[in-house]
């Protein structure tokens, strides 16, 4: 279990980085929020983790992409600078159980591996994610049809505030795959008379969030459950996660074409 992708260039490395999911009840918890929960959990831990300096010194983590209040994921990243100074961790696989011990619950820790100081940010790396979105509002086909009219434009623009402004902005670069999927086989329950979709939507230059996606496809949908299933750092070809589990294999593959509703 480890860290995937290219290696980082040889020295020590100074940086832990966890996988945690965030389930249930604590979606609702704001990202400043998660951050005071890890920080208390690592003080608990005993681990040396770095401080910055000044007045108002705070541990030195770093997240990754921050999940929208509300959603849920079920594979969030955190990187933890340590201080070479003390100990170093020589196995951290036992960090996970140790952590999501004193986490409330929903917030697991999955995975721990150190990482390269060579290697780049999360918020960085990370050039799509994955999504299953649950959503109300129109019938399964009108839903297949809104998604095939949008794959199929060559532009779709969504109204965005920037900077306190409001600005049109294009969506269709961002929608990397898009589909309905069966409920049954997202894990969904069943009978609560609302929709899926499977997206990929790109990070970069500019991240589109959920509720965003759903603006394109038309103003009467509405957002009931939200859930980032992958974060996937891509080079020369090949993609993979940030942290993987044992049960969670990386995709060799490159990025996929977009994917039509069938």
């Amino acid at each position: 279990m480890g860290a995937q992708g290219p290696p980082g260039p040889p020295g020590s490395s100074e940086r832990l980085r966890f996988r945690y999911t965030k389930r249930g009840k604590i979606r609702f918890t704001s990202q400043r929020d998660v951050a005071r929960l890890w920080e208390r959990a690592l003080r608990r831990s005993g681990l040396a983790v770095a401080w910055s300096g000044g007045f108002s010194p705070r541990p030195l983590l770093s997240f990754g992409l921050a999940l929208p209040t509300g959603a849920e994921s079920l594979g969030e990243y955190l990187d933890v600078r340590l201080d070479l100074g003390e100990r170093a961790v020589d196995d951290p696989s036992g960090l996970p159980a140790s952590l999501s011990d004193v986490m409330p619950e929903g917030l697991v820790v999955q995975a721990a591996a150190m990482v390269d100081d060579g290697a780049g940010s999360l918020q960085q790396d990370v050039a799509s994610c994955a999504w299953e979105l649950e959503v109300s509002g129109v019938s399964a086909a009108e839903l297949t049809t809104r998604v095939e009219r949008l794959l199929g434009s060559p532009s779709v623009v969504i109204r965005r505030v920037r900077k306190g402004r409001p600005v049109d902005d294009d969506l269709r670069p961002a929608v990397r795959a898009l589909a309905t999927i069966d409920g049954a086989a997202a894990g969904w329950p069943d009978g609560s008379g609302t929709c899926r979709l499977r997206a990929e939507l790109t990070t970069h230059p500019r991240g589109v969030r959920p509720g965003e996606l759903l603006e394109g496809l038309g103003a009467d949908l509405v957002l009931a459950r939200a859930c980032r299933t992958h974060q996937w750092i891509e080079r020369d070809g090949a993609r993979w996660e940030p942290l993987t589990t044992s049960g969670r294999p990386p995709d060799a593959s490159a990025p996929h074409a977009q994917e039509r509703a069938s």
